[in-house]
């Protein structure tokens, strides 16, 4: 099987295979019009853009299948309110076609190298990115000692519960320890995951990478509760689809207007200083794709050709491209009077 080459901009991928995995979350595979093979850093992301009411919107899923096969797997909860999410479970049908945007992130089994020893600590939709790394170095046969920690409501509302359970049984490194609010009809514990659960499901957890995805909140707790733990933060990553908020220092000076330029497209008006260049750029109807909203994935690189910037992320920008002016439009707020072109 050939690999598939990805481009710069979007391609179209083809919905080959649509279920559920609870009431409220669906697994996905997408193939390309040639059934190639898909290679991607187990933990990375993809941007799925869907038109609605005239507008694409891109959105970022971590890939929940294994690099080097012939389809995409990804994994989607349902989001209140949530535009992407809702359309992809509700109305994308198999054999629809939608665009993509290349796998990226810097949250993978690759760039963040594992100790002999793992902890995978999730909950909810955050298993996703987990699972593709489990089965990756279970699949290539990779010396390393997995304990996959997960919290869930229940047994029907968590997602993989099946294939995890299979894992634990065939592979004598992997160790579930699944925490449920409600255990019935089945043999896990039940609890709220806190630092006295996570030390009791994970005795070694200090002798570990810890790897953690899953909402905010959580998160938050779980960093803290590793660090208290005794974790070597050297050994600690996570993931975030978590909108960047701007940071403004208390004296800098936010109020007034500046001149906001964008010649290629024909946009010259006032806005408001500090304001987030990405949204102006979208306000302006300037044809760029903002997908992960989090300074993670790339997609809104532009160059700033006058005027200055504050950035919160340059995640994907190298030293180059940020001396020669080139920005992350969800996370950069206008200072001064700009012109802005895209890449």
């Amino acid at each position: 099987m050939t690999q598939f080459i990805w481009p710069a901009t979007p391609v179209q991928l083809r919905c080959n295979k649509k279920w559920f995995e609870t009431a409220d979350t669906i697994s996905l595979q997408l193939t390309s019009h040639n059934q190639e093979s898909f290679d991607f850093k187990p933990g990375q992301f993809i941007s799925v853009g869907i038109e609605i009411e005239g507008k694409v919107e891109y959105r970022a899923y971590s890939i929940s299948s294994m690099p080097n096969q012939g389809f995409l797997q990804l994994t989607i909860k349902r989001v209140e309110g949530g535009k992407i999410s809702n359309y992809l479970i509700d109305q994308l049908n198999e054999g629809d076609e939608i665009a993509v945007l290349a796998p990226t992130g810097p949250f993978n089994s690759i760039d963040c190298k594992p100790r002999k020893k793992v902890a995978l600590l999730s909950a909810g939709c955050g298993i996703t990115p987990l699972m593709s790394m489990a089965k990756t170095w279970i699949a290539q046969d990779i010396e390393v000692d997995i304990t996959f920690i997960h919290m869930a409501k229940s047994k029907e509302q968590t997602i993989f519960f099946e294939e995890l359970e299979l894992l634990h049984e065939t592979h004598a490194n992997f160790h579930l320890k699944l925490l449920l609010k409600d255990n019935t009809q089945t043999n896990h514990p039940q609890g709220r995951l806190d630092q006295e659960w996570l030390n009791t499901l994970c005795l070694d957890l200090a002798e570990r990478t810890v790897y953690l995805c899953g909402p905010n909140v959580f998160m938050q707790d779980m960093k803290t509760n590793v660090e208290n733990l005794g974790l070597d933060m050297a050994h600690f990553f996570q993931e975030s689809f978590t909108p960047i908020e701007a940071e403004v220092s208390n004296t800098e000076d936010t109020s007034g207007v500046v001149q906001f330029e964008v010649p290629a497209f024909g946009v010259a008006k006032e806005i408001a200083k500090g304001a987030i260049l990405a949204d102006v750029l979208e306000e302006s109807g300037v044809p760029i794709i903002i997908a992960c909203r989090s300074g993670m994935c790339g997609s809104c690189k532009c160059k700033v050709e006058k005027g200055e910037v504050s950035r919160t992320s340059t995640e994907t920008l190298s030293e180059e491209d940020i001396a020669q002016g080139y920005t992350l439009a969800c996370s950069s707020q206008v200072q001064s009077d700009v012109e802005v072109s895209l890449v």
